[in-house]
């Protein structure tokens, strides 16, 4: 699953705990929120290295074709 989607599934999960007093559930809800969040944040990290190696890439081609 995305980033996105655990977020949103944390966040149903957290609510059916809250309503039902599921403690637990209500934490898995909790914990499925913060691992969706850093999927997100470890995905943007690995576009924007990908971006600047494409970057450095195409720089350097750039860079052979004026030798």
């Amino acid at each position: 699953m995305g980033g996105k989607s655990d977020q949103v599934k944390g966040r149903i999960k957290e609510a059916v705990g809250a309503l039902t007093g599921n403690d637990k559930l209500r934490d898995e809800g909790k914990t499925d929120q913060a691992a969706g969040k850093v999927k997100q944040a470890v995905q943007t990290a690995v576009d924007n290295v990908r971006k600047a190696a494409e970057g450095a890439v195409d720089k350097a081609k750039l860079a052979r074709k004026k030798i």
